[in-house]
C-alpha cells in the first residue's frame, strides 16, 4: 500500500513542493489522525515512509495506532522538482505556460533542473521490491510516500506503458493506492496488480 502524506501549508497554497521540508498543517494533521486507525485495522506488518518531514508526520499517527516503528527510507522522497520548487501553479503558469501545461500533464522532465524521471521510477521500484521481500507470506506493508512519486511509478509497477499516467487523478491528501501480488505466481520481479486508487479515510 503507498499513502500520500497529510496536507501541508504548500499544498492548500497550490505550491510546487518537492523535496522541500514542509510540515504538516492542522488539516494534514487531522488527515493522518484519521486515517492511521482505518490502516491499523487492516493489521499492517511493515510501516516505511519517506524521510521528509510531512511524510515522517503522517507516519507516525500510523506508528501510534499499529504499534509499528516507521522505517525512514529516502527513496520514497517526493520528484525534486529543481527551479519551480516553493512557486505557485499561478505563477507558474504565467511565467512558463507551455512548460506548466507539460508539467500538469506529469511530465516533469520539462522541469529545469527536476530529478529524471527514470531516476524517481527507479528508486521507487527497488523500494517497492525490498519492501514485498521483507513482508511475510500474504503480509501487508504500508509506505507513506507522495502524490507525484507515487502516480509517476505506478505504471512500471504495474507493466504498464508510461503514458498510462496522464489517465490518473492526483493522489488527494492521504490518499492511497492499494497494489496486490499477482495470485497466480511468484515470477521475478514480482507482478502487482492495482486493488484501488485514491482511497480516502471516511470524513468524520
Amino acid at each position: 500500500m503507498l499513502l500520500r502524506h497529510g496536507r501541508t501549508a504548500y499544498n492548500h497554497e497550490k505550491r510546487v513542493q518537492g523535496q522541500r521540508e514542509v510540515e504538516l498543517d492542522d488539516v494534514g494533521h487531522a488527515q493522518a489522525a484519521a486515517v492511521a486507525p482505518v490502516l491499523a485495522a487492516l493489521a499492517p506488518d511493515l510501516l516505511w515512509s519517506s524521510d521528509l518531514t510531512r511524510a515522517r508526520q503522517t507516519a507516525a499517527y500510523l506508528a501510534k495506532e499499529t504499534g509499528l516503528e516507521a522505517v525512514h527510507d529516502a527513496r520514497l522522497r517526493e520528484y525534486h522538482l529543481g527551479e519551480r520548487q516553493g512557486i505557485t501553479h499561478d505563477e507558474y503558469a504565467a511565467a512558463h505556460p507551455a512548460e506548466y501545461l507539460e508539467f500538469r500533464q506529469a511530465h516533469y522532465d520539462v522541469v529545469p533542473g527536476a530529478e529524471p524521471t527514470v531516476e524517481v521510477v527507479a528508486r521507487m521500484r527497488a523500494v517497492v521490491a525490498d519492501l514485498l521481500a521483507a513482508l511475510p507470506p500474504g503480509g501487508l506493508g504500508v509506505a507513506v510516500s507522495h502524490g507525484a512519486a507515487i502516480r509517476i511509478s505506478l505504471a512500471p509497477l504495474l507493466g504498464l506503458p508510461g503514458d498510462t499516467v496522464e489517465s490518473l487523478r492526483a493522489l488527494d491528501n492521504c490518499g492511497w493506492v492499494e497494489l496486490s501480488e499477482d495470485p497466480d505466481g511468484s515470477p521475478t520481479p514480482r507482478r502487482l496488480r492495482l486493488a484501488a486508487y485514491n482511497r480516502v479515510a471516511p470524513a468524520g
